[in-house]
């Protein structure tokens, strides 16, 4: 019987290199001369099924992982090479094999621009036959078909609560021997598990990504821009993304989104999600909050997580079985313009809305770092405590503009009494749901005029906005 071969030589390189091990010293423990695994790396030579649990044995290689890393992108390569502009390009698949197992990183590369290029192509369908269509409303109608509007108004009317990823990331991080170090622990399991290393690189050798995952040398690069927070949440991120991916998966696919873009995109939104609970458990999260009366800094510091993860992760906290009050989160920049909006029953958007300039978190651009908290009292809708305060986003070096948001988290006036902030003397404010649907009078913050109030009825009467009504 001929014995069987695999010639996987870019493979055993990776692994070589993801060990920091020499030709010479790998070739000492594979028991074969350092030409000869030479020869093996180039694919000059098969891998016979004695180096094979050689492999196994010495260095605990996967066998199964060693034999089949490839086929996915493989398959990928065909769906690319079988588009009608490629077609004919290639006889066979023996080059594709060959392009997947020698350069991963620019198979990956290939395989997202043409991904790229598909759904550029899709879009461009979908805006020629908008630009034939009737009406004023251009704009409006491109902004609703976008995928990542689609994913924005799913996540926003629905519970940011997510009990499946939040079992799933309990249950792992149980498995953890992690004591108050959460990212050596995390850390330590990709190492262990996956083979990846994890490290930091400087801002001109990684300038415009938070973090990257090397599939050739298995190594997770952070950027050192990111605090200790985010560079935890983005390694927490990569280990959803690895050890929770069926959990993440099956939420995914309940989620009513069409595209591949879009589920891209919630796909990102739920790893996210994962990390967080990874980072904050449920369980241990909830009884810390009860413990601090919901005191914003006190519960982040027990977590070591910044104030937008925890805030972020309050909004997950009301669910059957947890007494928490139904917190809601909206993030605004300089501008106004809404980045992300969150509720334990889905943003409040009809009641409390969010855009009205009296609000305290356009406020906090003028306080940086300060903490607002307030009762707000919204015309035609309800009382809610609001907490304001600005966060800045990845350190910004000499000459560049820093990323500074800001965030509102509230809740109903009746759930302020169980936080440490309702029993303080807070500052009253009267808002409304945004201007074009508030009717008080003699605002002087107003930027639009009332949907169903007249304007300038007196010639006689200059009022205090732009927009005066009686």
């Amino acid at each position: 019987m001929s014995e069987a071969k695999l010639f996987a030589g870019p493979r055993v390189r990776r692994i070589r290199n993801g060990l920091g091990l020499t030709q010479t010293a790998m070739a000492e423990g594979l028991g074969i001369s350092p030409s000869y695994l030479n020869l093996i790396e180039r694919n000059q030579r098969p891998l016979t099924v004695q180096l094979l649990l050689k492999l196994a044995s010495v260095y605990r290689v996967d066998l199964e992982g060693l034999r089949g890393e490839a086929g996915g992108s493989v398959a990928e390569l065909k769906a690319v090479f079988a588009d009608p502009l490629l077609a004919g390009e290639l006889p066979g698949d023996q080059e594709l094999v060959e392009i997947a197992e020698a350069a991963p990183n620019a198979t990956a590369g290939i395989i997202r621009l043409y991904r790229a290029y598909r759904e550029q192509a899709e879009r461009l369908r979908d805006l020629s036959a908008l630009l034939s269509a009737e009406g004023g409303a251009l704009a409006g109608a491109i902004e609703t078909r976008l995928p990542v509007d689609a994913v924005r108004d799913l996540f926003e009317s629905r519970p940011n609560v997510f009990p499946e990823l939040d079992a799933a990331a309990e249950a792992f991080h149980a498995t953890l021997d992690s004591g108050d170090e959460l990212a050596s622990a995390l850390k330590d399991w990709l190492r262990r598990e996956q083979g990846v290393a994890v490290r930091s690189l400087p801002v001109h050798v990684m300038p415009a990504h938070r973090r990257r995952y090397d599939r050739h040398s298995l190594r997770l690069f952070l950027s050192e821009r990111l605090t200790a927070e985010d560079q935890l949440e983005e390694v927490a991120a990569e280990v959803a993304g690895l050890a929770l991916s069926e959990a993440i998966g099956g939420v995914l696919a309940r989620l009513p989104l069409e595209g591949p873009e879009a589920r891209r995109i919630a796909r990102r939104v739920l790893t996210r999600y994962a990390a967080r609970a990874l980072i904050m458990p449920l369980s241990a999260f909830h009884a810390a909050c009860q413990r601090a009366r919901y005191d914003l800094d006190m519960v982040r510091t027990r977590f070591r997580a910044s104030f937008q993860q925890c805030a972020e992760r309050m909004t997950t906290l009301k669910r059957p079985g947890l007494a928490a009050p139904g917190f809601f989160l909206l993030e605004v920049d300089q501008a106004g313009n809404r980045l992300q909006a969150r509720g334990a029953e889905g943003f409040p958007r009809q009641r409390f809305g969010g855009h009205c300039p009296k609000l305290g978190l356009h406020r906090a651009f003028a306080q940086p770092g300060a903490l607002l908290a307030e009762i707000v009292d919204v015309a035609g809708g309800g009382r809610y405590l609001t907490l304001s305060r600005t966060v800045e986003g990845p350190q910004a070096g000499f000459g560049e503009q820093l990323r500074r948001t800001a965030l509102l988290l509230g809740c109903e006036e009746g759930g302020a009494g169980e936080t440490v902030y309702g029993a303080g003397a807070l500052l009253k404010v009267e808002a409304g749901p945004a201007c074009r649907l508030c009717e008080r009078q003699g605002c002087l913050a107003r930027a639009e005029a009332p949907v169903i109030r007249p304007l300038g009825l007196d010639e006689r009467v200059s009022g205090l906005s732009s927009f005066d009504f009686e």
